[in-house]
């Protein structure tokens, strides 16, 4: 898959994606990277580390968050994207649902479009297919303010599969390439613990749509559900919830930790892989 100037050849081994929330309001960093020389800097880092991409955010989506304004999102994100996107050797992605950002952040030069809404979002669609870049669509019940609430389902990755089958028809409706398309089962995005462990065990039930595979456990609820522990204290959860992602078929592992976790995907692909 062509990522601007870049070409990520999935199937060969997974790839690292390393998230920089530059939110003043993350559950996983509490805005440490709010700052833009901050976040250039972890930006720089993560991609020393090993990251492959580095998805940068500026609206938090944690459980129960609010949304930002598309002012605010782009005067978070666009700076940072401007000064990463020429100097790291890694893709670039946009974390976000808006097009109008979107647009704006494909322009400063970032090479990927990260959309927890899956281009329900009136205008991201048209953006995605006129301008060519890889999009992931990610399955969430709910918002990021109620997602949490009493989220059910009648089988969940059935579920999951039905929403992969109408988004793709639906972007494919839109004139949006199969081959920019990358599916994200959504952990965490309106989901307990027993159905992020179900999505986990059976992420290969994904592998049908013949897109590559997202996966994001890193630090997330169902961790500290399992072990008791705060969400700083999770690393160990995540590493084990990315060997498993990666020994299940996940094409792209998304990571706070990524010196910790490219060491982990490391070895789950020469177990998976026999090199």
């Amino acid at each position: 898959m062509k990522f601007g100037n870049r070409v990520l050849e999935f199937g060969r081994r997974a790839y690292l994606m390393g998230v920089l929330n530059v939110t003043p309001d993350s559950f996983s960093d509490g805005g440490r990277f709010s700052d833009e020389k901050a976040a250039i800097k972890r930006a720089q880092a993560m991609a020393d580390e090993g990251a492959d991409i580095i998805d940068i955010g500026g609206e938090s989506t944690r459980p129960g968050s609010n949304p930002v304004s598309v002012d605010e999102e782009i005067r978070r994100v666009i700076p940072v994207i401007k000064e990463v996107a020429p100097t790291v050797n890694a893709v670039v992605s946009v974390d976000t649902y808006k097009p109008e950002v979107a647009y704006r952040a494909v322009e400063a030069g970032a090479a990927m479009v990260n959309d927890i809404n899956a281009l329900r979002t009136k205008g991201m669609a048209d953006f995605i297919a006129s301008s060519g870049v890889p999009v992931v669509l990610m399955h969430m019940q709910g918002t990021p303010r109620d997602m949490q609430q009493n989220p059910s389902y009648e089988n969940v990755i059935d579920d999951i599969n039905r929403f992969f089958d109408e988004r793709i028809m639906f972007a494919s409706s839109k004139g949006i390439k199969r081959d920019t398309l990358i599916i994200d089962p959504g952990i965490g995005f309106g989901k307990t613990l027993s159905h992020n462990l179900e999505i986990l065990r059976n992420l290969s039930e994904f592998k049908k749509h013949a897109c590559p595979l997202l996966v994001g456990p890193s630090r997330k609820a169902f961790i500290g559900g399992i072990l008791n522990l705060p969400t700083e204290e999770r690393l160990v959860g995540t590493l084990a919830a990315v060997t498993a992602s990666v020994l299940n078929g996940a094409d792209i592992v998304r990571v706070h930790d990524v010196r910790e976790a490219a060491r982990a995907v490391r070895v789950a692909d020469a177990i998976k892989r026999g090199h």
